[in-house]
């Protein structure tokens, strides 16, 4: 196993218990509990080093999905033909659940659970893996029995899924992200999303956003044997789709209009902005082929609290009110978190920059931000897209930054943590500085 995170150490203890001799490396510093998990397990491990010759000996290696392909010892695993591949290919290998895979640039975490709500109020046999909570292989380890499992998968887990098979796949949109994973080519990384739809003969299904530019054109390149099921914001679109489908309109949603449709309107959504329109549609598409009954769907897009980090209100502050978005890893996520701003807003953003365009929100920003608030070791860029277009300020901790939004803010007014950047700069991932922003505003 390469990493020793969840996903590194759930495939150890599936591996252990599956017999195989077992041995974990990771090239940084284990957490405590997951330290203590593989001595609990007599399972032998390293830290803070590879030793090439031990890893070398391996006849297949898990490999966690936030180490690089490009790095030398991946490439010279593969120039020893030495399969590697993710904990997710390695977990439903010994599941005999059926799977529901959700992939996209944005909106992957908010559907997926808003897809196990459903399906869970509905009182189906169904679990949650992925990016989401405890690993895929850690649950088969410990003998978890669900018919079905609702997975968050990255495009970095999906490129070392190689025999997965997703009874129905979700893609959600394709924007431009991770490039440096990719050498900046956004169509190496769109196939890599399309390996969603790997394995899907004809009683598998396949949901998409007929909107996104991108999908449509990466769809051209594959011969799709899964059934279709679009979702759109411009009914046209699907005007010839017999089939399941969803369209929302600036009145109200429609799902599967063709037969039996389920009907709401906006207003009544829990999740509220076109981007939340759009994973609802899609949600609720799986849960209809899944013939959960409408009540029940309309219920929970109702009632469905959205994730921590993704557009969370966290507290309002002298009538100023202050939205915790640091899930929001890329400029496509700031978008659309500015896209549902309804007042001026304070733009708290910055961190490890990954091939960013801001010309994407430039008019957003033009139209909604009244200050820039950049928090960073190097905010070159950020302040070089925006300088002249908004008042912008400096920061290198989340105190400063929650403290200079507030002073420039008035009531009324939004300050939205928003970073469109990766977080390690200053944080040890999103949720930390989520997790310090909110802090910093409780501290107000």
């Amino acid at each position: 196993m390469l990493g020793g995170g969840e996903s590194g150490v759930g495939a150890a203890l599936l591996a252990k218990k599956k017999g195989y001799e077992v041995f974990l490396s990771d090239g940084g510093q284990l957490k405590t509990k997951y330290r203590d998990v593989l001595l609990h397990n007599d399972i032998a491990f390293e830290e803070e080093t590879h030793t090439h010759e031990l890893i070398f000996n391996a006849d297949e290696v898990v490999k966690s999905p936030g180490i690089p392909d490009h790095i030398p010892l991946i490439k010279a695993l593969r120039e020893r033909e030495i399969p590697v591949i993710s904990e997710i290919e390695f977990g439903a290998r010994y599941s005999n659940a059926r799977f529901i895979a959700i992939t996209g640039s944005n909106g992957k975490t908010t559907t997926t659970l808003l897809t196990y709500h459903i399906l869970k109020r509905e009182g189906l046999n169904v679990g949650i893996a992925g990016n989401v909570g405890m690993s895929l292989a850690a649950q088969v380890a410990e003998g978890l029995d669900v018919d079905w499992y609702v997975l968050e998968v990255s495009s970095f887990q999906l490129d070392g899924m190689y025999e997965f098979k997703a009874d129905i796949a979700m893609l959600l949109n394709i924007t431009e992200d991770h490039l440096d994973r990719y050498e900046y080519d956004v169509m190496k990384y769109a196939r890599s999303k399309m390996r969603i739809t790997q394995n899907q003969d004809e009683h598998c299904w396949f949901i998409y956003c007929a909107d996104d530019p991108m999908t449509l054109k990466i769809m051209q390149e594959y011969e799709l044997h899964a059934k279709h099921a679009p979702f759109t914001l411009n009914e046209t679109k699907i005007h010839n789709h017999e089939g399941t489908n969803a369209f929302a309109n600036n009145k109200q949603i429609t799902i599967n209009p063709n037969s039996n449709p389920l009907t709401m309107t906006i207003q009544e959504l829990a999740l509220q902005g076109k981007h939340n329109l759009y994973n609802s549609m899609a949600s609720g598409i799986a849960a209809r082929i899944m013939e959960v009954r409408k009540d029940i769907i309309r219920e929970c897009l109702t009632d469905f609290q959205n994730v921590e980090h993704r557009l969370e209100h966290v507290n309002t502050v002298y009538g100023m009110n202050f939205i915790n978005d640091s899930k929001a890893t890329n400029v496509n996520s700031t978008w659309y978190a500015l896209e549902s701003m309804s007042t001026p807003t304070v733009w708290i953003a910055g961190g490890v920059d990954k091939g960013n365009d801001y010309d994407q929100i430039m008019e957003m920003v033009k139209k909604k931000v009244k200050l820039i608030v950049c928090l960073g070791k190097d905010n070159s860029k950020l302040k070089a897209a925006f300088d002249g277009v908004v008042e912008i300020v400096e920061v290198d901790n989340m105190r400063d930054a929650v403290y200079r939004a507030y002073k420039a803010g008035e009531k009324g007014d939004t300050v939205l943590l928003s970073p469109a950047c990766a977080s390690f700069d200053l944080f040890q991932d999103y949720e930390d500085r989520g997790r310090q922003f909110k802090e910093a505003v409780r501290n107000l």
